[in-house]
């Protein structure tokens, strides 16, 4: 079974960037879709990004948009996601998720209605002077 393990997450000061990654075991990426996911204290989990990993395709939340990229390196069986230009409003634990799903074309940044149901640790991200 899939089992993501995320790293990467630090203590940042704002306009800084981190990178973070998501490997994987028990499993290639390969027709997976990945997806990063954060949640604040208090606030609800939001969507971040995501990444059809065979074919490439990307979805990003509006509020990092131009900001975060998400990437994979099958080889590596690992996806990343570079954030730059952090904001306070950016801390938060970050998920990374996956999902089977060979034959998906666009990847939803929603874990509602069974997407999504491999979940990692999580890492913290703090984002503060």
């Amino acid at each position: 079974q899939l089992q993501p393990v995320e790293s990467g997450g630090d203590l940042v000061q704002p306009g800084g960037s981190l990178r973070l990654s998501c490997s994987a075991s028990g499993s290639t990426l390969a027709h997976h879709t990945v997806g990063w996911f954060r949640q604040a204290p208090g606030k609800e989990r939001e969507g971040v990004s995501c990444i059809i990993v065979s074919a490439g395709r990307t979805n990003y939340a509006d509020s990092v948009k131009d900001r975060f990229t998400i990437s994979r390196d099958t080889f590596k069986n690992t996806v990343y996601l570079q954030m730059n230009n952090l904001k306070p409003e950016d801390t938060a634990v970050y998920y990374c998720a996956a999902e089977y799903a060979p034959l998906m074309t666009i990847c939803p940044l929603l874990s509602t209605n069974g997407h999504y149901p491999h979940w990692g640790q999580g890492t913290q991200v703090t984002v503060s002077s």
